[in-house]
């Protein structure tokens, strides 16, 4: 009989992939989320072994009532980034850690919990130095702080693994285009130029159909992986946002770029990520930025002219 994989934030730009692959894989898909934004499940509802819930991952008594029937749990729900935890802190704080702390104290230590954090949490390093899982965290930010706080919650309980994601992009059906690649490649196509602040800041970037595979392959590799934390990205995308720039312009040669040396990025991070614990354990991300850059200009030709533009 299939597994039951319980995620929360199903309907959210790596849920709506995830839970698309898990049903590919064979895998019984219970699917919980508010549904904030356009739905993104409806290419789904035909799979009978998919089931959806409409509520919010801090409902305890919800949750209680669909723990029992799953055997793995991906609690995606968050308000990610830095800028949405800053608007909002009170709720950044429930749902990124606080629903996390409740759901571990919920689950049976049977039910294997693979959680995603960020790499967001290795902070403001040197960018020349790899962090590895042995880095310390420094999260400069209310996201990596209850990121990686949550982290330390679920790996402590056992029967866990825990994925340190690079900046995710590619496209999905609950589409974001505040990720620096997927920001990037929207400006290219669509305005033609943009300023960057902190040029030399660097960055690890990862596919969202990679980081799907990554979690079966965590569910199918859970004894060599429980207990450890992976970073989850792309040894050949550790790049600055000037090398990102000039790539997109290999695709888009009309891309103007203006490196500005007045003002200042409010994102600080600036770090290069290793992955070979992922590696050693199996799994390497193999969706290029070169494969992501040409999947989002196809992707935002079906945005047309936009809801506020004439042209």
């Amino acid at each position: 009989m299939a597994e039951t994989v319980l995620v929360t934030g199903a309907a959210g730009y790596v849920g709506s992939i995830l839970c698309e692959h898990l049903l590919d894989a064979g895998y019984r898909v219970v699917a919980l989320d508010r549904v904030d934004f356009e739905p993104s499940l409806f290419h789904l509802c035909s799979h009978r072994q998919f089931d959806f819930h409409l509520g919010d991952a801090r409902d305890t008594s919800l949750i209680a009532k669909l723990l029992p029937s799953a055997d793995v749990i991906i609690p995606l729900a968050a308000i990610v980034g830095a800028p949405g935890c800053k608007r909002d802190p009170s709720g950044a704080t429930s749902i990124n850690f606080e629903a996390i702390r409740d759901l571990v104290k919920l689950r049976s230590p049977q039910q294997l919990i693979i959680y995603p954090t960020t790499n967001s949490g290795y902070g403001t390093q040197s960018g020349d130095v790899y962090c590895t899982e042995e880095t310390p965290l420094e999260p400069i930010s209310l996201y990596g702080t209850t990121k990686s706080d949550a982290e330390g919650v679920v790996l402590d309980a056992g029967n866990s693994i825990t994925l340190r994601l690079a900046t995710v992009f590619g496209m999905s059906p609950r589409m974001r285009v505040d990720l620096l690649v997927n920001h990037f490649v929207y400006a290219a196509v669509t305005d033609g130029y943009m300023v960057i602040f902190e040029k030399d800041f660097k960055r690890n970037y990862v596919h969202v159909r990679d980081v799907a595979d990554c979690y079966i392959h965590g569910i199918r590799n859970r004894e060599r992986m429980i207990g450890r934390p992976f970073n989850l990205g792309l040894d050949s995308a550790n790049l600055s946002k000037q090398q990102l720039a000039e790539k997109i312009q290999q695709f888009v040669p009309n891309f103007f770029v203006h490196y500005s040396e007045i003002g200042s990025d409010p994102d600080k991070r600036n770090y290069i990520v290793s992955n070979e614990r992922l590696r050693q354990a199996g799994f390497e991300a193999c969706r290029s930025i070169d494969d992501g850059i040409c999947e989002l200009m196809k992707g935002y030709k079906m945005l047309g002219r936009g809801r506020f533009r004439n042209v």
